[in-house]
């Protein structure tokens, strides 16, 4: 490849020289020369950039720059009568008018490309062969099975706290179907489950989704391959397993954590306040009871035995935080 960059570069340059020479003054060769070169240097320089630009993004940035030309030449010709009463040059005013539509345009639909739907493909899951060097420059996160079959990871992404473009590998789409496909009637509603929360998550217009084929066979377990993948690719994993949680962060992999997320947005409690609380089963201390608020948070009642069964009004009387969430104590 380089070899070719550096054919175009002398090739650009020498037919500059040319040009400056049939003009029949040497000094025109030299500038023509030295701006082919420079000219080739940014042509190189603008394609390695554009590399790392998603190739959605190009389509749509081109689409928007020939239509804001359109709507330019559109705009000057219907402001021509009025702009003719003016002394100001018309070619100037129509490349003004070209220029700022095409630009508005272009930018408008780079930003935006990964909200327009052509034909009902944008924003679908795509099969993409392998992930390549270019490209780890977007913002990827990688979903594994746990995370999946969960499900609250569709409902984050249609909320638009997801930046990025979610990663499906392959692998973790063949353990889902295996899932699907077991004959223990529980495993299989799970797997069935996950794939359905993948095509939910195809439709959402906020959600990017790629489904790529990168493996590592001379690993077995899909947990390591998943940390391969996010190191290989600088990208983030979104799980709920512990186990997955602690050893990527060992090998310096960033995780996000749904099941920590949860317990950050629940509502802090303080003591003293008043809850309503049913109490549903006895506690291990004697006279105990125990019941859940809404979003799953355990509240210990003093003396709540006796209510077993009922809503009763309790005070929070202490909040303990643990590894597997918070605790309420009451009376």
């Amino acid at each position: 490849m380089r070899i070719l960059d550096i054919i175009f570069i002398m090739l650009v340059g020498v037919l500059a020289v040319l040009v400056g020479y049939s003009t029949n003054k040497n000094i025109y060769a030299i500038c023509f020369g030295v701006a082919g070169l420079l000219l080739a240097f940014f042509v190189k320089f603008f394609t390695y950039k554009m590399r790392k630009v998603n190739g959605q993004r190009i389509f749509f940035s081109i689409l928007g720059i020939l239509l804001g030309f359109v709507i330019g030449r559109l705009l000057f010709n219907l402001l021509l009568p009025v702009l003719k009463v003016t002394n100001i040059p018309l070619l100037y005013i129509r490349i003004i008018f070209i220029l700022s539509a095409s630009y508005f345009l272009g930018i408008v639909f780079y930003f935006k490309s990964f909200e327009i739907r052509l034909f009902g493909t944008i924003g679908e899951i795509k099969p993409r062969r392998h992930l390549k060097d270019e490209e780890r420059h977007e913002n990827y996160k990688i979903l594994d099975t746990s995370v999946i079959i969960d499900g609250r990871i569709a409902d984050i992404s249609e909320t638009g706290f997801l930046e990025g473009i979610l990663i499906i590998p392959r692998f973790v789409l063949n353990e889902l179907q295996q899932i699907a496909d077991s004959s223990d009637s529980l495993k299989r509603q799970r797997g069935r489950r996950g794939l359905d929360i993948l095509n939910k998550m195809k439709k959402g217009i906020k959600t990017v989704v790629q489904i790529v084929d990168d493996d590592f066979p001379e690993i077995r377990e899909v947990d390591e391959k998943l940390i391969e993948l996010a190191k290989k690719f600088d990208a983030k994993i979104i799980t709920n397993d512990f186990n997955l949680n602690k050893v990527a962060q060992i090998h310096g992999v960033n995780v996000l954590n749904i099941n920590e997320l949860a317990n950050a947005l629940k509502p802090i409690v303080l003591p003293g306040e008043e809850l309503t609380v049913h109490v549903i089963r006895e506690g291990k201390d004697p006279n105990q009871g125990v019941g859940y608020l809404e979003d799953g948070t355990m509240v210990v009642v003093e003396d709540g035995l006796q209510y077993l069964g009922k809503k009763i009004d309790v005070v929070v009387t202490s909040v303990l935080q643990t590894t597997a969430g918070r605790m309420i104590f009451a009376k």
